[in-house]
């Protein structure tokens, strides 16, 4: 039986607008290569940024960056170190001032999949606190519906969730918009469209899903951007590297600093 909204989200806090959930129905929409990109996005327009890795389980931001942490979630959940003792830093070595701090994920770490909701609760509220001394604070969750992601995401910041064009993916994105607004009816969802051929194409594939949750859920949620297909895409994420830092011009890279742009406005 789902917890009630009251008990996953007792106590609004001011922060909490800081926090950015980044959600998908299924796996391989390209979310994590997004949080990272984002983050670094925020980053290069001056504004202080932290990804936390909540793929709990299957975590890889570090891997993805090249990062080699000395800390990473299970380290804040054992009561070893505190979330803000458990950073490591990417920097970008062409712009040393748009660097991010993370907090990596222990991948394969199958303890951490199966949290009890209060641990979970408390690494939630872990995150408000720490987001005081940021201007955004990055949630990377893992794909699906289950119960840590529906714990962490149960925040009053916004949710971005990643679809594609693939029908499965679609028809996922959907199922995890209607069980966050059976949660929260008032949750702040935004849907970026990965991997489109074109922005035709993208659009599309939002007007699909918009329509679905208009009928079925009488709710439209905002298109936050469309991020098109890129093959650089590809090979930054072989070189662990940004994709920012190693193809800024990319199309790719336009359409993320432009997700970035409209995220900073609010």
């Amino acid at each position: 039986m789902t917890a009630p909204v009251s008990q996953l989200r007792p106590l609004p806090h001011p922060n909490e607008k800081r926090l950015i959930t980044i959600a998908s129905g299924k796996g391989g929409v390209g979310k994590t290569w997004l949080a990272i990109s984002l983050s670094h996005a925020l980053a290069r327009m001056g504004r202080k940024v932290m990804l936390f890795d909540g793929d709990l389980g299957l975590a890889n931001v570090d891997i993805q960056l090249g990062l080699s942490p000395e800390a990473d979630t299970s380290d804040v959940l054992s009561g070893r170190l505190k979330l803000t003792e458990a950073l490591c830093r990417y920097e970008d070595e062409a712009a040393r001032t748009s660097g991010f701090d993370v907090v990596a994920g222990r991948s394969g770490a199958g303890t951490l999949i199966g949290l009890g909701r209060d641990a979970l609760i408390g690494l939630r509220q872990s995150l408000v606190q720490a987001a005081e001394k940021y201007d955004d604070v990055l949630l990377d969750l893992g794909a699906g519906i289950e119960q840590p992601v529906a714990i962490l995401a149960s925040h009053g910041g916004r949710c971005l969730v990643v679809v594609t064009p693939e029908p499965t993916s679609i028809t996922d994105a959907y199922a995890f918009i209607k069980l966050r607004r059976m949660r929260d009816a008032s949750a702040d969802i935004r849907i970026v469209i990965n991997q489109a051929q074109t922005r035709r194409e993208g659009e599309q594939t939002y007007e699909t899903l918009s329509r679905a949750c208009a009928n079925f859920l009488k709710f439209t949620p905002q298109l936050a951007g469309i991020i098109r297909r890129d093959n650089k895409v590809k090979d930054s994420i072989r070189a662990q590297m940004s994709l920012l830092a190693r193809y800024p011009d990319s199309n790719a890279a336009q359409d993320i600093e432009a997700l970035a742009a409209k995220i900073a406005k609010g």
